[in-house]
């Protein structure tokens, strides 16, 4: 085979027609000079340029050579500016590239990095993403029924299920971030993706010793500070390299009082030998305090928009309306988290393979809140308090303490599958086991007159002349999970038809204790989901693909449902627990059709959802804390089509567009206060009708920039549709300058990144949904109370400066 480079492509000579993988180069006339390469179809990015090699040029029986075009797939020569890749799977996947993420705030998490994917609707409370208020939905679904996955390592919260992009990964060390808008992964080790996947991938280790630096200071105070250490390859022909990364930043809240910190380290130690063996060490480590940004009501929202009330107050008054509790120090949220994970894999023999993933985590966090309680007539539990609270800040009855919710959690488990390659069959068997170990309790911290309640981490509790603490939770559960799967890939028509089939058996068992004082002392639970799944994907031509599947998936509901909660003021129960509880399980189908030219790449998916047992979360003030919750949904229906389309770099600009519409609704009367409220056929909560994303990169090698514009449509936030938050359009923008190499300084750069352009000020996303916000009749006659939901409020414009470099 010979070749040369021509028009930016590579021309090869070869004497028959292959397929580079699973697109075929097409046949084309014999004809001479840079006009052949106008009648050959590229293949797509989802496979690298690679054909077999041969001695010389082979030709045809003409005696021509045929030409094939074999494209290279550099960083910089991706769709879009790296929000849109190729993809071969029989699945809705949209991934974002390094050269998209390079370019944003270096503060960004993985749900901002994310956020102009179709279907990703993204709800922020501060501009640089410091903030654990931070959520997103796909599809409607929220984050807490989104799978969060690095490397085959699980990163849910074990009991809310929840996602804590800051405690990820720093941006920098991210290879691509890719959104399964549909479906989870057969052998993902989740067990709530019934929204779909978050697969997080952390770059190589580099082949030369070296790293990077960088530093950035922008609006409200904000400083960040980076640096990450490649080994290069150890010893001689070690096949072993990694690198370690520590961060830290601290800003201003940009909204009241408060000064957040975040310190975060990230490694990853890999070793390959042989053929396809490799083993593998990675992990994050992080610690953050932030402070709580108050939820606000439509009403607070129109009275006082980003002021006054909505806003935590700058210094301790004991004789204001809140007895000091809304003071910011009382709102601090302290959190530490280790994540690890060992990918292994080993070539056992010819087509056959194992993949092994063990892991382990640990996490200790306090969600704190300022509150007041009565000094006389408390429960704890069910049991009423003799005591009279003695406090430092009390008045008219009422002492002013500090709500510790606190959560000490420890995680570990192992994937592991087989992989049997032979012909065109590719079969896999695999188990997954997750054990989880979790420690929830509540306690009170006496403030004294200067707003000091102890230690953030939970310390000082207040305790009763009987000697027990005064109690608004105490659980301890453990939770095991044992998955069994099956899956076959059959590869047809030299590639072009691919067949696939899986089914997945997950057994999950919660084994619970309540020590509140009145409370059912054991809870416990057990589920077994079936999991069946099928698709199919058709390469029609190198550059058309269409693709269809059906799947099933399930969510269990999050832990806090097993146990009852009281209100320490009556002893009232606010919130029963239950052992029968109900999996949300849902039905998805979705087809597509994917067009990967030379220049344009785009993506066209219609969906439809059918569910049972809806699983909606509300973020709840549990005695003056933002604890997470859930409400059963009964059934839902969602259909809907996403689209996505980028322009390959031309005079080195790439445009990108992305767009949802969804139609999801309610499929039944929801029981509330003894009756049915009429919300059969009334549109899901946190589902916006359209969204639409649009992105402009320019890159020539020095000067870049980056501009991206998000609409979000209204969204409501009851089920009776009685209240929705209005939609809000938002903007940021990028630009900088790489130098050339400076001495041991590779490629020097220097960007502005600026967040929110225009400055709107908006609510970002639905915090606590209610059943509904004015009083309405059931079903049955009874008036039902309506209770006006709590939204998020986003963060305001910013700008960051950063200077970084490699070396």
């Amino acid at each position: 085979m010979a070749c040369t480079l021509a028009s930016g492509a590579l021309l090869c000579s070869m004497a028959w027609p292959v397929w580079v993988g699973q697109a075929q180069a097409a046949s084309v006339p014999p004809v001479a000079g840079p006009k052949a390469a106008q009648h050959v179809a590229a293949p797509t990015d989802a496979h690298a340029a690679t054909l077999p090699k041969a001695q010389g040029a082979p030709v045809q029986a003409s005696g021509r050579p045929q030409v094939v075009i074999v494209r290279a797939n550099p960083l910089h020569a991706s769709a879009g500016g790296g929000l849109i890749h190729s993809q071969t799977e029989p699945q809705a996947q949209s991934v974002v590239g390094q050269e998209y993420i390079r370019l944003q705030s270096p503060t960004a998490t993985a749900f901002e990095l994310v956020s102009q994917l179709p279907g990703a609707n993204v709800s922020g409370s501060d501009p640089f993403g410091f903030s654990p208020q931070t959520n997103i939905s796909v599809r409607g679904m929220n984050g807490d029924a989104i799978g969060y996955v690095l490397e085959g390592m699980p990163l849910n919260d074990i009991a809310y299920y929840t996602g804590y992009p800051s405690q990820f990964a720093d941006s920098e060390n991210y290879e691509n971030i890719a959104l399964q808008q549909g479906s989870p992964d057969l052998d993902s080790p989740v067990l709530n993706a019934a929204g779909g996947l978050m697969k997080l991938r952390f770059r190589a280790p580099a082949q030369k010793a070296g790293g990077q630096l960088s530093a950035s200071y922008g609006s409200y105070d904000t400083n960040r500070e980076f640096l990450r250490l490649d080994t290069g390859e150890i010893g001689h022909n070690t096949g072993l390299r990694g690198f370690v990364s520590y961060s830290h930043g601290a800003t201003d809240n940009w909204r009241g009082a408060g000064r957040d910190e975040r310190q975060h380290v990230d490694f990853k130690l890999e070793k390959t030998w042989g053929q396809g063996n490799s083993a593998g060490l990675l992990g994050s480590w992080n610690q953050a305090v932030d402070s709580y940004y108050p939820q606000v009501s439509k009403d607070d929202w129109r009275t006082y928009g980003i002021g006054g009330p909505n806003n935590l107050d700058r210094h301790f008054h004991a004789d204001d309306d809140y007895g000091g509790s809304d003071y910011w120090r009382l709102s601090r949220q302290p959190e530490r988290t280790l994540y690890l994970a060992a990918p292994l894999q080993f070539t056992l023999a010819e087509g056959l393979s194992l993949h092994v993933t063990p892991y382990a985590q640990g996490a200790y966090g306090n969600a704190a809140g300022g509150t007041q309680l009565p000094t006389s007539g408390l429960y704890n539990g069910t049991e009423a308090v003799p005591d009279v609270l003695d406090l430092p800040v009390t008045a008219d009855g009422y002492s002013t303490v500090r709500a510790d919710y606190t959560q000490r959690s420890f995680r570990s488990g192992f994937t592991t599958a087989l992989e049997w390659k032979r012909g065109v069959n590719d079969l896999v068997l695999g188990y997954w086991y997750d054990y989880g170990d979790d420690t929830e309790r509540e306690t009170f911290a006496a403030v004294n007159g200067s707003g000091n309640a102890g230690s953030i981490w939970g310390g000082r509790p207040i305790t009763l002349a009987d000697g027990n603490m005064l109690l608004g939770a105490s659980n301890h559960t453990l939770s095991q999970t044992n998955a069994l799967f099956v899956g076959d890939r059959v590869s047809l028509l030299q590639g072009r038809l691919l067949l696939t089939a899986g089914f997945k058996e997950v057994m999950f068992s919660r084994t619970g204790t309540n020590a509140v004082p009145g409370a059912p002392y054991h809870a416990n639970m057990n589920t077994a989901v079936p999991l069946p799944r099928f698709g199919v994907r058709f390469q029609i031509t190198p550059e058309h693909q269409v693709f269809f599947n059906a799947t099933t998936n399930f969510r269990t509901p999050a832990e806090p449902a097993l146990y009852d909660v009281y209100d320490p003021t009556s002893g009232a129960v606010t919130q029963k627990g239950t052992s029968s509880l109900k999996n949300e399980y849902s039905i998805a189908e979705e087809l597509g059709y994917r067009y990967a030219g030379s220049r344009v790449v785009g993506s066209l998916t219609l969906f439809n959802y059918n569910f049972t047992n809806r699983q909606i979360a509300t973020l709840a003030m549990i005695n003056g804390a933002p604890v997470d919750s859930t409400i059963n949904a009964g059934g839902q229906t969602s259909r809907g089509v996403d689209v996505e389309i980028g322009l390959r770099p031309w005079h080195h600009i790439s445009p990108y567009l992305s767009g949802e519409y969804l139609h999801a609704t309610i499929d039944n009367d929801l029981y509330s206060g003894g009756d049915l409220l009429p919300t059969r056929g009334k549109r899901a909560v946190r589902s916006p009708t359209l969204q639409a994303a649009a992105g402009l990169t320019y890159d020539d090698g020095h000067f870049f920039g980056v501009m991206t514009v998000k609409y979000t449509g209204h969204q409501y936030a009851t089920f009776m549709n009685d209240e929705r938050m209005p939609s809000h359009v938002t903007g940021n923008l990028a630009l900088g300058y790489r130098m050339d190499d400076v001495s041991v300084l590779h490629r020097p750069e220097f960007r502005m990144n600026f967040i929110n352009i225009t400055n709107q000020h908006y609510l970002s996303g639905v915090a606590d949904p209610t059943m509904n916000a004015h009083d309405t009749q059931g079903r049955y006659g009874t008036t039902i109370a309506g209770q006006a939901p709590d939204y998020y409020i986003g963060g305001g414009f910013a700008a960051l400066f950063t200077a970084s470099t490699g070396f």
